[in-house]
């Protein structure tokens, strides 16, 4: 078993690139620090640098022992972090792992209104699609996740916020379309589009455009909708997003629904038998009840 202790090291010197470096932040000796790093290699029986004179680059497989062994020791400070906490007065962390949507404004009133009673519990958010969200909750690495649904996976349980987000087009505020007060379905098929990476690649395809997806002229992807705002002021295309997530304010952009409508409705979404820090334990109880 690989001590906690060389995932610190080995850290170390892939964020530094240099033994010497990272000898130095880790107040150790460079000959204490190689010895410890050929030692690894030798137990994991992988070679997991490439030794240059100047810099030290991971090979495929210290690659992948990096993103590990950061969720490793993430894991570790999360768990020893609630174990710590106390329960009078309640303390400790709570993560919670969210897509782009509005609806983080009512959590996080409610978590605002939850720290009035127990100020020493703090928030996490980590924000990303919904594959990274899920990721993260298979990992223990966020206790819960706010998703657009439906996913529906046995492994999980759903509770239904009574939410919904709408989708439009996000347009530059001076083309023609912008003079539409709506977008109407059939006009997506003719219009270069850009669409969410997870709709792109049928992770979460909707269900709306049917026997027409396949056949829709898509120019580029995004994961998190910031981005893609600069390619529509540039007239690459129009992105398909969720409403009130862009200020438009200020910016050669405007949005405007899609009729019929297009909404899906939001969920707080956890591991079934997931054992719960106290902090988010209470915090998930009362978005049960408020909810």
């Amino acid at each position: 078993m690989i001590e906690t202790r060389l995932l610190h090291y080995f850290l170390a010197i892939a964020r530094e690139q240099s033994i010497t470096g990272a000898a130095k932040s880790l107040f150790v000796t460079q000959s204490t620090l190689s010895r410890q790093m050929m030692d690894l290699e030798k137990q994991l029986g992988r070679q997991l640098f490439i030794r240059g004179k100047r810099t030290i680059t991971l090979t495929e497989e210290g690659v992948y022992l990096r993103n590990r062994a950061q969720e490793i020791l993430e894991l570790l400070d999360n768990t020893e972090t609630a174990l710590r906490a106390s329960e009078e007065p309640l303390s400790g962390d709570i993560f919670i792992g969210c897509g782009e949507t509005a609806a983080m404004d009512g959590i996080t009133r409610l978590f605002a209104r939850f720290r009035s009673q127990y100020p020493q519990v703090r928030l996490h958010t980590h924000s990303g699609d919904a594959d990274m969200v899920l990721e993260r909750l298979d990992k223990g690495l966020v206790d819960m996740g706010l998703l657009l649904g439906p996913i529906r996976q046995e492994k999980y349980d759903y509770l239904n916020i009574h939410q919904s987000d709408t989708f439009g087009l996000l347009m530059p505020r001076d083309c023609p379309l912008a003079a539409q007060k709506a977008i109407a379905m059939d006009q997506l098929k003719t219009l270069p589009l850009i669409l969410a990476e997870q709709t792109f690649l049928g992770h979460q395809e909707l269900e709306w455009f049917g026997a027409d997806y396949p056949s829709m002229k898509i120019v580029a992807t995004y994961n998190l909708i910031y981005n893609a705002t600069f390619m529509v002021e540039q007239g690459i295309g129009y992105a398909l997003c969720i409403d009130r997530l862009v200020n438009t304010r200020g910016r050669n952009l405007t949005f405007r629904p899609i009729v019929p409508k297009l909404s899906v409705d939001l969920y707080i979404v956890t591991k079934k038998y997931q054992a719960f820090s106290p902090a988010a334990r209470e915090f998930l109880e009362l978005l049960k009840e408020e909810l």
